[in-house]
């Protein structure tokens, strides 16, 4: 069952329109606006564990997408239904079902120890105590929070403060789990202990969560599916494997590590990418030759210490999809 459906929506911004030509009396008291589209016919359905990474560049649509997801904005056409119901109509009863991370944007007040937070969601949510007690221990061991429970917001450091936004977003077992940059700015150790965090919370509790990111490992490492978005449109959706499948480049890189000094390899399908000391790669067309054929025939015929492919990534794809 569908527990997100988006139906034509579309999404207008009226803005305060600037011209150089105007002089500053005329731009306060006679302001000019123009309509800016961020989101334009977007359909999907998302149904319950799924998870999604919904992706693009900058200024794609996205965070729009997601505040009318939410609730907090309404789309100007089209309709956006939450476990059938529209959440901007029904803020509460759709908050009770959903967690939301926005990056680096805390829900936990200041001064409050992270401990005491906890506590005053508990009463927001209204979760029975022996529940919440559950919850809030299992995500405490989950995301390695016993150090930091007694320190207030303020002192705790980034990683710390993104640890402990995530467990308010679990705390309430949510249905649906909306998170935008949850690892921004974050370290390679964290990061890790965040992507193991959101598969387990999908596999034990059944979490639908829809991943927003600019960090295309965090989407390979948790995601089985993509939605891709540009200038408000929808360009992709579909799973992890078809859209390599679908946009990577004609080529892949074999990269050859010799164990003697030797000249490039003399071969029509071999072409020759660079070459430093005894480590060579080559570009190889995918319909000239296979990686099993081409790995095969470097191997018979020349004395190697490590052979690899190297395909397109999901970051290369998308930053040429992007420049374009």
């Amino acid at each position: 069952m569908s527990q997100i459906t988006l139906t034509n929506v579309t999404k207008d911004y009226i803005i305060r329109k600037r011209d150089a030509d105007r002089s500053r009396f005329a731009e306060f008291f006679r302001p000019q606006y123009e309509q800016k589209r961020a989101v334009e016919n977007i359909n999907f359905k998302v149904d319950a564990g799924e998870m999604v990474g919904y992706i693009g560049p900058n200024g794609a649509g996205k965070s729009t997408t997601i505040k009318m997801l939410t609730g907090i904005l309404s789309p100007t056409s089209g309709g956006v239904r939450i476990f059938g119901v529209d959440p901007c109509k029904n803020r509460t009863k759709n908050a009770l079902k959903i967690g939301v991370v926005f990056g680096q944007r805390s829900q936990m007040l200041w001064d409050l120890p992270v401990r005491d937070t906890f506590d005053m969601f508990r009463v927001m949510y209204k979760i029975k105590q022996n529940d919440f007690e559950k919850q809030r221990d299992r995500l405490i061991d989950l995301l390695d929070m016993g150090d930091f429970l007694s320190q207030a917001v303020r002192q705790l450091s980034l990683g710390q403060r993104m640890r402990a936004n995530l467990a308010l977003c679990f705390l309430h077992q949510p249905q649906v789990a909306y998170l935008d940059e949850p690892t921004i700015g974050l370290d390679v150790l964290v990061k890790d202990k965040i992507r193991k965090f959101l598969k387990q919370m999908n596999k034990e509790q059944g979490t639908t969560i829809l991943l927003t990111t600019h960090d295309t490992q965090d989407i390979e490492a948790v995601t089985q599916r993509l939605i891709l978005i540009d200038k408000g449109s929808l360009m992709y959706d579909g799973g992890q494997t078809d859209f390599h499948d679908k946009f990577k480049d004609d080529e892949y890189l074999l990269e050859v590590v010799f164990s003697n000094p030797t000249p490039p390899i003399n071969h029509p399908e071999f072409q020759l990418h660079h070459a430093e000391g005894l480590s060579h790669a080559y570009k190889i067309s995918y319909a000239k030759k296979t990686k099993g054929d081409a790995i095969s025939y470097v191997a018979s015929q020349y004395q190697v210490v490590d052979i690899r492919v190297r395909e397109s990534s999901l970051e290369d794809i998308l930053r040429k999809m992007y420049i374009k």
